[in-house]
């Protein structure tokens, strides 16, 4: 009975969704559709990458030094095995963007979703509570403000290797994502906060007050689902940026691991042959990553405008 309960459930959420304005707003959005395709291809090449890429480039009993620097395929030179040409180890290129893109979204969307744990459970704490907890986080917000997030994001991430000199892959892929972390969590702290404050003086947070109901339980219970809107706006756009910051920190030869090189540690390879006329090594890994960000972006920008009444 508890399964066909829950399925009933699921169902009625789903035509609630369908009959609902998002997904009315989301059908006549040429601009969401698009970039919600965008980012389903970008998804669907990055998670497949083992099973739809031609090559496995990070594979060195298949590499072969006498295909490197091959120019697309469409040029003349190229091979349509390697359509996208390879870089200077003879790897295919389109195989390592679909391998770089699945690391870097992999690393943003940790970061982001690490982020928004830190900063919904600070800010909510701040906007509740109030008194001196208030001010001592939001005081660490402003400390966190007065300094460019990459430059924190690179001196975490710089501690965390000097430190752990000799860790394991997975240990340097947990530093980057905390040191990315770092840097995010203060945006919705403060959104948080703002729109606590607004909701605790709300008249269902007296009634439950009256009745008894603990305050942690409120805070969890009755606060969070009506704060959350903008949170989920912001995380769909910070993803980007995420992965921005990633690609930044890889390029500076501070990101991921050597052997799994992101849309960042591709950029900084081809960067090296830009001037020699192998532009497709870099040109190709920024392409991907601006086409991720951008497509993020937008569908960032519509969902705000979707889940804001005063915009409709």
């Amino acid at each position: 009975m508890a399964t066909v309960a829950s399925s009933a459930d699921t169902g009625s959420a789903l035509q609630r969704f369908f009959a609902g304005d998002v997904w009315y707003s989301f059908k006549r959005s040429p601009v969401a559709i698009f970039s919600s395709l965008l980012v389903l291809l970008c998804l669907v090449g990055a998670l497949g990458a083992p099973w739809l890429a031609p090559h496995n480039p990070f594979d060195l009993a298949t590499l072969n030094l006498s295909d490197a620097r091959l120019p697309p395929a469409w040029v003349e030179g190229g091979q349509w095995r390697y359509v996208l040409g390879t870089d200077d180890q003879g790897r295919d290129i389109l195989s390592a963007l679909m391998y770089g893109a699945r690391i870097s979204l992999f690393v943003g969307m940790a970061a982001v979703a690490l982020s928004v744990l830190l900063g919904v459970g600070l800010g909510l704490l701040s906007g509740f509570v109030g008194g001196k907890t208030d001010a001592f986080i939001m005081r660490v917000c402003d400390v966190m403000l007065s300094f460019p997030a990459i430059l924190v994001a690179l001196l975490i991430d710089g501690v965390g290797r000097a430190m752990f000199p000799d860790a394991h892959e997975t240990l340097a892929f947990a530093v980057l994502i905390l040191a990315i972390a770092l840097t995010g969590w203060v945006k919705y702290a403060r959104t948080v906060r703002g729109s606590t404050m607004v909701e605790r003086q709300k008249e269902y947070v007296q009634a439950a007050r009256v009745i008894g109901v603990s305050n942690t339980r409120i805070m969890w219970r009755h606060v969070l689902p009506n704060v959350l809107g903008p949170v989920l706006v912001l995380a769909t756009i910070d993803v980007a940026q995420a992965v921005i910051i990633e690609a930044t920190l890889s390029f500076l030869g501070v990101g991921v691991p050597p052997t799994s090189p992101s849309l960042g540690t591709l950029i900084r390879v081809g960067n090296d042959f830009l001037f020699s006329g192998e532009w497709w090594i870099t040109v190709f890994p920024g392409a991907v990553l601006m086409i991720i960000a951008l497509s993020v972006n937008l569908l960032g920008d519509w969902l705000r405008d979707a889940l804001n009444p005063r915009l409709q």
